[in-house]
């Protein structure tokens, strides 16, 4: 396994194609390298005694200590371990820990290639098993990409008037394929190792070129990552928090003319895989979520009691109550994580699947609640978050005992503290991070809402519902 260090120099090391502000930069940049806190402390807590339980496993493959996060689920107890762990990391970083996406990918493309292998005798899974080993091996960090820019909602990839407007392959070599297209909204790809491509949706038969799935290196010729950093405000010297040392880069992937090995493709005009494949990732990636939005439901919570318990209100009722909205928000999409990790199944390849209905009610709900959430604490913080002075004016000269004064609301409680937890909800609430990985990507993130209506709606049973209504009623047909 990595240290942090070691990642971090191998990004330094990688060739320049990020695109930021206008600039072309490295990953030596301090804006990536800022963004990039997340991932380092996936890399830091396995060596720490408190976290190894969550973070350090052993390689089916190999039995040699891996990362979780370069892990293929074998049983109920990883889905629950990778739950618990992804809660307890978006506790320590104020909200996404952005590794989850690559192995999320890797879990669903264990499943598919066994699964293609099965029907057309391919070896895409032994492919894939060793591009896993070398993951493991290396403890690498993937982005995924999944979601194409789509073009015109209403026509196909094959009937777009641009083709590239989803991922393509547009030329077939003896030694591989060579690939047009982009892939959006990728948390974090700028500082990922590799990049995970799949589709993105159900293919037709006539649309093979489109039915591709590989892996490639996030600096592979051809690749352009077009980014947009999002942050928490900075702190003045001596006022610094923790929130405020974690940071984000999305990027618009591109793909021109990227060629791909034959070693890295794991699925090649079977489009049949191709939409299981989007299924299945995105089946992992909500099952992830019901660790991830309880984690988030932890910050927003207990942010919203602190400023009560600060303002002198919080054992009053109407607050009670809307705490316990928050409660009851984040442990249902815990449970329901919970549930779909014990209602799992072995797929062919050896690999437990999550339980779809749970899976994705649970992050149904907590998209549903998203912004209910972030209203609670704008409700009880009041509008101070939005007006509050920034750190430089906590401590200045002139108008830095103004401050302290003004912010102050209880006795017991120090202007310091007062402030902390006021600025704590200014992140939370109007910073560009809280609305980017904190409010959007809690509707959007793992898919849309209506694709978890979708998926529960096509794998629930409601004929034995109906059943059941009709033998209560003394229907008979």
């Amino acid at each position: 396994m990595r240290t942090s260090e070691q990642y971090l120099n191998s990004l330094f090391a990688m060739r320049k194609n990020i695109y930021l502000d206008g600039e072309l930069i490295g990953r030596d940049d301090p804006r990536i390298v800022r963004a990039s806190k997340a991932i380092q402390l996936t890399f830091d807590l396995a060596e720490d005694p408190k976290y190894k339980k969550w973070l350090v496993t052993t390689s089916h493959l190999t039995g040699k200590p891996i990362n979780r996060f370069t892990h293929i689920h074998q049983s109920q107890e990883d889905l629950l371990m990778k739950q618990e762990m992804t809660r307890v990391l978006c506790n320590l970083v104020g909200g996404c820990i952005q590794r989850c996406m690559g192995i999320d990918m890797m879990n669903a493309l264990s499943i598919t290639t066994k699964n293609a292998d099965i029907k057309y005798g391919t070896d895409y899974h032994q492919r894939f098993l060793k591009y896993l080993e070398y993951f493991q091996e290396n403890d690498l960090v993937a982005a995924g990409g999944q979601t194409d820019p789509k073009g015109d909602r209403r026509l196909r990839p094959g009937e777009q008037p641009d083709p590239d407007q989803y991922v393509r392959v547009v030329e077939r070599r003896p030694d591989g394929v060579v690939v047009c297209g982009a892939k959006l909204h990728n948390t974090m790809a700028p500082y990922a190792n590799e990049i995970i491509v799949i589709p993105t949706r159900r293919l037709m038969k006539d649309e093979k070129d489109w039915a591709i799935a590989f892996a490639i290196p996030a600096d592979a010729e051809g690749v352009y990552l077009i980014g947009r950093e999002s942050r928490f405000a900075e702190r003045a010297p001596g006022m610094e928090a923790p929130i405020a040392e974690f940071a984000d880069v999305e990027s618009f992937t591109v793909l021109d003319h990227v060629f791909v090995p034959n070693e890295r493709i794991f699925i090649n005009g079977e489009t049949e895989f191709g939409g299981e494949l989007a299924l299945l990732f995105a089946l992992y990636h909500r099952h992830s979520y019901c660790g991830c939005k309880p984690g988030m439901g932890d910050v927003l919570m207990g942010t919203t009691a602190l400023l009560a318990d600060y303002l002198g209100i919080e054992k009053m009722s109407h607050v009670r109550e809307k705490l316990a909205e928050m409660v009851s928000v984040a442990e249902l999409v815990f449970a329901a994580g919970i549930a779909s990790a014990v209602k799992s199944k072995k797929a062919p390849s050896g690999t437990q699947i999550p339980d779809i209905i749970y899976a994705n009610v649970g992050r149904r709900h907590a998209g549903h609640n998203i912004y209910h959430e972030y209203n609670i604490l704008c409700d009880i913080a009041g509008g101070l978050p939005a007006t509050l002075p920034l750190s430089k004016e906590y401590n200045h000269p002139v108008v830095g005992e103004f401050v302290k004064k003004y912010v102050t609301r209880r006795e017991g409680v120090s202007p310091e503290n007062h402030y902390r937890a006021f600025h704590l909800a200014s992140d939370l609430l109007t910073s560009e991070m809280a609305t980017v990985l904190g409010q959007i990507a809690g509707v959007h993130g793992g898919g849309s809402p209506i694709m978890e209506d979708i998926a529960v709606m096509s794998s629930y049973d409601m004929e034995s519902k109906k059943n059941l209504a009709k033998y209560l009623a003394g229907i008979k047909e």
